[in-house]
């Protein structure tokens, strides 16, 4: 069967078949390739790049060629600490083409789809390579019953989740760090590499985002104590921590915002917004959240350089963190007029990799986040926009339409053509070491459940999963999404963990650990490159691929016509073996790729020289 048309296209991207450095230095020499597969009749081929805003063309010469591809090489000057570059082609037949981060195309295009190399540094190897499992502290186990704080409505574990405006943050069902130490044997069983908590300060309500103070971790958690314990322990087992702070804002009750309230001429004043007459900036106008003034020297004294200050004291030693999850990274130092969030992000980096060298940093980001996210502050951001919310138009149940964090209007359902290009063009604006740093997330503590979303039919549980474990980036699973649990939205989602086997889903935790492992096992699953190979409505197949290793990646929403992948198109692909999911045969000349109905399956194989290694 002939090659598909998407696996034909001339082909780069930011991982390391493609771009000789992946973190280079201010003013080195990168070397960047192209795949061109025969049958193009390409004859001509430069790299633009932009230098001090000027662009600037040099030839690109042919280095190798493959029983599939002609390699051609150009060299990229690293002059900006974020330089963009994209390639420009002709021949007889194919004409005129540009190649940028967005694909092919015979007219002329904008830079902000350009590729990009950043002078940065990269996100640490453990975050990149790892699996993260967020949990909500008070939802996901207790070790014992601890007198209710006063502002909380006492829940029982079995108890349903009481939605109603005014008790969605007060109620309280006990759940503490000693109990998540308790089940750190799950995220074992489960494969995962890094726990990510959210707060754990001292606040008056479940979800803590409005923190009383940096200082401490709360009583009615077990205290600081029972957090260095829980860090402790899951460092004995291999396993990374990351906490969650709000550089946005804090609560009313924090010891700064008292302070400040309390006296016009306290030093504190200045770490918030006051009007003339006293009153403060809300956050979102609410008036339990006084929003921060990163324009306060003060306040980064306070919050980010002094030797104690929190964002450095929580990493420190051998009960500290190994990074932060930033909430509402998006609207940090901004207010009307007032923007310096380029500089926080950078300034609370620079904190982070002083405090602890490998320590990773990602920021809470909702939608287009290409303008914050050049890889100077946060090494990522959770991908609610290229990859969370396309999944959602894909896989969402025909007769349930969510409604995405805020938007007015229900979530559309699209067919894998829109999906792809959704996924494409907003993972283009953004540099290939931002989007291997960034969450690839189906859910979170502020979403739809995925088994809710997609409705009666579970196996699209696993079909997500695929695709949260298969993308570049850093996959990311909400607790109770391996076992089915489920929500209609953010608050309804936040039920306990079920701790009795007999109320999961065997068959979403079986496929969640079969995922889970074929991550951590395949070097390109990790670390490859990305190539398209065919996108129908229901049906969506792609590559991942490092020199020497291959991974088939199928997913698919609903039956569909059958693949064909042979030795001629991507040799060695018919002496692989299945590395997950199902329905993928071979007969040693080939594969055939089966979809009887939603489903997933993963093919590994091991190649030598396709990509042009050996000249």
């Amino acid at each position: 069967m002939p090659t598909p048309d998407l696996l034909a296209r001339p082909h780069h991207d930011g991982s390391a078949l493609y771009v000789d450095r992946a973190a280079p230095a201010p003013g080195e020499r990168v070397t960047v390739r192209v795949r061109v597969p025969h049958g193009h009749d390409i004859d001509q081929m430069h790299v633009r790049q932009v230098t001090d805003g000027e662009p600037e063309f040099s030839a690109a010469r042919i280095t190798s060629r493959t029983a599939t591809d002609t390699w051609w090489s150009a060299d990229v000057v690293c002059h900006n600490p974020v330089t963009s570059y994209r390639f420009i082609m002709s021949g007889p037949t194919d004409g005129y083409l540009w190649l940028n981060a967005a694909g092919l195309s015979r007219r002329d295009v904008p830079d902000v789809f350009d590729f990009r190399l950043t002078t940065f540094g990269l996100a640490p190897d453990w975050a990149r390579h790892g699996v993260v499992y967020q949990v909500f502290p008070d939802r996901f186990a207790k070790a014992g019953d601890r007198p209710a704080p006063e502002w909380a409505e006492p829940a029982d574990w079995s108890d349903p989740v009481d939605t109603r405006r005014g008790h969605i943050g007060a109620q309280w069902y006990g759940g503490d760090l000693a109990g998540v130490e308790l089940h750190l044997d799950h995220l074992e069983r489960l494969g995962v590499t890094t726990l990510y908590l959210t707060p754990v300060f001292p606040a008056r309500s479940n979800h803590r985002y409005d923190a009383a103070t940096f200082d401490a971790v709360d009583p009615v958690l077990g205290g600081d104590e029972a957090f260095a314990s829980l860090v402790r322990a899951a460092h004995a087992r291999g396993l990374r921590v990351l906490g969650d702070i709000t550089t946005n804002h804090t609560g009313v009750t924090h010891d700064w915002f008292i302070a400040a309230s309390a006296d016009p001429a306290a030093p504190q004043r200045d770490h918030y917004f006051f009007d003339e007459q006293g009153d403060y900036e809300k956050w979102l106008g609410v008036s339990s959240l006084p929003k921060l003034n990163h324009a306060s020297p003060t306040l980064r004294e306070e919050l980010f350089d002094r030797p104690e200050a929190p964002v450095r004291r929580w990493l420190a030693g051998d009960s500290g963190l190994d990074g932060w999850r930033v909430d509402v990274a998006n609207m940090t130092g901004r207010l009307r007029d007032h923007d310096v969030n380029h500089e926080v992000a950078a300034h609370m980096r620079a904190t982070v990799v002083d405090a602890k060298p490998d320590a990773y940093l990602v920021g809470e980001h909702a939608h287009d986040h290409y303008l914050d996210a050049s890889g100077e502050g946060w090494h990522g951001v959770m991908n609610y926009s290229g990859f969370t919310r396309p999944v959602w138009t894909w896989l969402r149940d025909k007769d349930f339409a969510p409604s995405f964090l805020g938007n007015p209007l229900m979530v559309p359902r699209l067919g894998g053509p829109d999906v792809v290009d959704t996924m494409t063009e907003f993972n283009a604006m953004v540099p290939w070491s931002t989007r291997r740093a960034n969450f690839n997330l189906v859910g979170s503590h502020d979403t739809t459940r995925v088994r809710t979303l997609v409705g009666a039919d579970t196996r699209q549980v696993g079909v997500a999963l695929t695709l949260v474990m298969a993308m570049p980036g850093i996959p990311m699973i909400t607790y109770g999404d391996e076992i089915g649990m489920e929500g209609a939205f953010a608050e309804d989602g936040r039920r306990p963990m079920p701790w009795n086997e007999s109320d999961w889903d065997s068959q979403i935790f079986d496929d969640a650990q079969q995922l889970v492992a074929a991550r951590r096992d395949s070097a390109a699953l990790r670390d490859g490159g990305l190539r398209w190979v065919r996108v129908e409505d229901d049906t969506i197949t792609f590559l991942r691929e490092v020199a020497g290793e291959s991974v088939l990646v199928h997913v698919a929403r609903d039956a569909g016509t059958s693949l064909e992948l042979d030795e001629k198109d991507l040799p060695g692909i018919g002496g692989g073996r299945l590395l997950a999911g199902r329905g993928i045969s071979a007969d040693g000349s080939g594969i055939r790729v089966e979809t009887n109905g939603p489903g997933f399956a993963l093919w590994l194989w091991k190649d030598g020289g396709r990509h042009g290694e050996a000249l």
